[in-house]
């Protein structure tokens, strides 16, 4: 928090407050979320596509927009670090990107099993396989069960929006868990777009650790009166006992978290055209590509609507069903190759043979419309065939 800025309520800095429009890339709409978002600490390792979003923090840092900011010495550094700044009671921010996130795989359950408000900027990419920088978002596949929340934003402006509104999210009492907010690197990062600011001087509220449901640590709360014996050494009944019932506090405080993304995301999906019987439906950047396929779709008179889901933890079970309910065929784009959204999909829906998991483009690879097209009007073909 610089000396010109002032604190606002949340509900008025998302919907309230006068904007302006920037053209500005991705990367530069992380430095302008987190100028906003009263940030006591960020801590960075480079990892490409992520490396100039936390350049640009560190940037943030040096002229005081927030108090403490240094490189650690890896990924996995990185984030067990920022674990430890925000066990002291600190609001942080940290990103990280493909390989990187799966480097620091372990610390993400971590995050969540401490309860702790930590909000991480993923900027998607290839991992192995071979190795790419491309755009690409199966780590999003491997992170749905660590018990973080978790956001896809489309664009520039929901990447901007989407970090601001996870601290508050994720700093509620009965929710207080980790969120990330998610993003397909490069197409995002790396490409300018307008995005609407409101003023610089207007800012979150501080990050009150008092109402957290765990204790800061602190010389009152040191880590050994909140640790206490190692489950490990118990026996096999306390260890287990003791781990399911906190898993099932994190997995219910997910769920608590709907009533604070309806109130500050506007809802976990939306829905264009509710009243067609055909859905495109996706997260990230593809929702974009399924927006051009749309105006297509219908210009050739093919009643087509769209769902595009922004809260990926919590699923949008309800209201998937809810948009879903009258349709006869529901198509799936991904930028991955393993269809994790789709396989969501599926798992939360009726009939779910009218899912159509794909199309599916991975390496970097672009997802232009008429790769969407072709699949509704096969996936038609099909239906009137008899085979869906």
């Amino acid at each position: 928090m610089s000396k010109k800025q002032r604190v606002v309520d949340p509900a008025h800095l998302f919907f309230e407050a006068a904007r302006e429009p920037a053209f500005i890339t991705g990367s530069q709409a992380v430095a302008e979320a987190v100028k906003r978002a009263n940030v006591d600490m960020a801590i960075a390792y480079p990892i490409t596509p992520q490396s100039e979003s936390m350049q640009l923090v560190g940037e943030l840092h040096a002229k005081g927009f927030i108090k403490d900011y240094y490189r650690g010495e890896n990924e996995f550094a990185v984030m067990a670090a920022i674990h430890g700044a925000s066990l002291g009671g600190g609001r942080v921010f940290t990103a990280t990107s493909g390989p990187g996130t799966l480097r620091a795989m372990e610390m993400f359950p971590v995050w969540a099993g401490s309860r702790q408000p930590i909000v991480c900027a993923f900027m998607c990419r290839g991992v192995s396989l071979p190795p790419s920088i491309q755009p690409e978002n199966i780590e999003m596949g491997m992170l749905l069960d660590t018990g973080m929340l978790m956001f896809h934003a489309e664009n520039g402006q929901d990447f901007f929006d989407m970090i601001l509104q996870s601290y508050v999210i994720a700093e509620q009492t009965d929710v207080h868990l980790p969120a990330g907010v998610f993003v397909d690197g490069f197409f995002v990062t790396h490409t300018r777009d307008k995005v609407m600011l409101p003023s610089e001087e207007e800012i979150l509220p501080c990050y009150d650790p008092s109402r957290a449901p765990v204790p800061p640590l602190d010389m009152e709360n040191p880590p050994i009166r909140t640790i206490r014996d190692p489950l490990l050494n118990k026996s096999n009944f306390i260890s287990y006992a003791a781990n399911a019932s906190w898993h099932q506090e994190v997995l219910a405080a997910s769920e608590r978290a709907r009533k604070y993304i309806h109130k500050y995301m506007n809802g976990l999906l939306e829905v264009e055209n509710p009243q067609a019987r055909i859905f495109l439906a996706a997260s990230g950047t593809a929702v974009s590509q399924c927006r051009e396929a749309l105006r297509d779709l219908q210009g050739e008179g093919i009643d087509v609507g769209l769902i595009k889901i922004k809260s990926i933890r919590p699923f949008p079970v309800k209201e998937l069903e809810a948009a879903a309910n009258a349709a006869e065929l529901i198509v799936v784009p991904e930028f991955n190759a393993g269809g994790w959204l789709a396989r969501e999909i599926k798992a939360c829906l009726d009939y779910n043979s009218r899912v159509v998991a794909g199309p599916r483009v991975f390496g970097g690879m672009t997802m232009p419309k008429e790769l969407i097209i072709s699949e509704v009007k096969k996936a038609l073909s099909r239906k009137i065939a008899g085979r869906i």
